[in-house]
């Protein structure tokens, strides 16, 4: 059986992918465990070599990747690329962690004891992806995963199967061995038995999910009954601070492409902007300026930076969030509730600790404007919050922008940039309702390998009893 995908703007047919079952998904199961041994001995450069040769496959798939996007969720075909681009490079980062997986010799109280340290991979790793930025969450899975010489299940998002899809062709083309990179496509009805299904599998060792912390709480329930550990990345509230002495116009560039890129569908878009009260209507008279430049429309059609969301629970969403707003005392500088899922950017200022939009992630074309009266009280309004995924802070003094950047509590935090910020060797993660876990570059080793400790006795024993 199939399931079929809508185009959420034409609503016409955007892919058709395999249903699968519990047996289906067990079978999976059972080849990734029987095929992991053989790869985790697999040499370091072996497995460079066929990590490189997938980031040329992923690239050899530009014009798919870009159609699948564009039907599947809406994308911009500038979305798309840019997924693609960064996949391509945490697949090169990956690979050059084959030879970054290292142990230590520790010094041994014991007389002639040789103590050492190793890091082994773990086995099965289920990976678990999300639709907004699907190339690069579905690559980011699975490939340190490899690098570490797991075998791993790609459990595909509903809404965007091709596109996940496409990564396992890719990988599978570059020549890792069969059973070694799986997908998994089921059905939107069948999703929570299917994931419930490979959580309590035994063979399953692992698992990384990159999504919402409803849904990320219950997948930590459900592995804690088999102490699985978990890698989780999970929703965010970013704030992005503008202090008195901040460059506005630097301030303003960053906060539009934070708050809308990607329609706001971005974990870690910019929610809030902080804006110390003394120059908060420069600001917001600038920020208005730039985003009545940004046009919504059909991505099929190149029409516009913002293309759709994903479908009319968003746009419903959304719009709760700014009646209740506007209901508070917020005023809209820019935009409108909608209709459809082509939606405009929308801009509220005056925002308070009484709307759902100062709390709740919007995930949208929504943004709030929050006036602080300093810097101490930005960061408080900046901490008031469960999520503590990104931030931003602008500010030309940049001591003091280290300073307070050390007081957010979140995992990342970006001084006179964006908060949309990645790199394939960066450590990536959140802190409270944002996750645990960190994905990118060395630390990303952590959560896809064990560490173990041996010992080498070269003298007699010597024992109590």
């Amino acid at each position: 059986m199939k399931f079929e995908r809508l185009n959420p703007v034409t609503g016409e047919i955007a892919s058709r992918t395999p249903a699968m079952t519990i047996s289906d998904v067990s079978a999976i199961a059972a080849k990734a465990a029987a095929n992991f041994p053989q790869w985790a001995i697999t040499g370091p450069n072996a497995r460079r070599t066929i990590l490189l040769k997938a980031s040329a496959a992923l690239e050899a798939r530009q014009e798919a990747f870009v159609k699948a996007m564009v039907d599947e969720i809406g994308a911009t075909p500038s979305w798309a690329m840019f997924n693609l681009q960064l996949a391509i490079s945490m697949v090169r980062e990956a690979a050059s962690l084959t030879t970054q997986i290292k142990g230590d010799v520790i010094p041994s109280d014991k007389p002639g004891c040789i103590a050492m340290t190793f890091r082994e991979p773990v086995g099965v790793i289920l990976a678990i992806a999300p639709w907004n930025a699907p190339i690069i969450l579905g690559v980011r899975s699975i490939a340190t995963a490899l690098a570490c010489g797991n075998s791993v299940i790609l459990k595909a998002s509903e809404i965007c199967p091709r596109t996940h899809e496409l990564i396992v062709e890719a990988f599978q083309d570059a020549g890792f061995p069969d059973g070694v990179v799986n997908i998994v496509t089921n059905a939107p009805e069948d999703a929570a038995e299917i994931v419930g299904a490979l959580i309590d599998n035994p063979v399953v060792k692992r698992i990384n999910f990159t999504g919402s912390t409803q849904v990320g709480k219950i997948i930590a329930k459900r592995a804690a009954n088999h102490l699985k550990p978990c890698l989780l990345e999970l929703g965010g509230k970013a704030p992005l601070i503008v202090l008195e002495d901040a460059n506005i116009e630097e301030a303003v560039k960053a906060a539009a492409f934070g708050a809308f890129m990607n329609s706001g569908q971005i974990c870690m878009s910019t929610e809030r902007i902080i804006v110390i009260d003394t120059i908060a209507d420069e600001f917001t008279a600038k920020f208005t300026k730039k985003i009545k430049t940004l046009m919504a429309g059909d991505p099929s059609r190149g029409e516009g930076q913002l293309g759709a969301v994903v479908n009319k629970k968003t746009v419903a969403h959304v719009n709760l969030l700014i009646d209740d707003a506007l209901e508070k005392g917020g005023t809209i500088l820019v935009g409108e509730r909608s209709n459809n899922v082509i939606m405009p950017a929308v801009v509220i200022d005056n925002v308070t600790s009484t709307m759902k939009l100062y709390s709740e992630e919007s995930f949208g074309p929504v943004v709030g404007i929050i006036r602080a009266k300093d810097a101490a009280d930005a960061i408080g309004l900046a901490n008031d919050t469960e999520y503590g995924l990104s931030a931003s802070i602008f500010t030309r003094d940049v001591a003091h922008g280290l300073v307070l950047a050390r007081q957010i509590k979140s995992g990342m935090c970006h001084i006179n940039g964006a908060t949309v910020h990645d790199e394939a060797q960066m450590p990536f993660g959140g802190v409270g309702a944002s996750g645990y876990g960190r994905f990118g570059g060395k630390a990303g080793i952590d959560s896809f390998t064990e560490l173990r400790w041996i010992t080498i006795e070269t003298q007699d024993g010597h024992y109590p009893i």
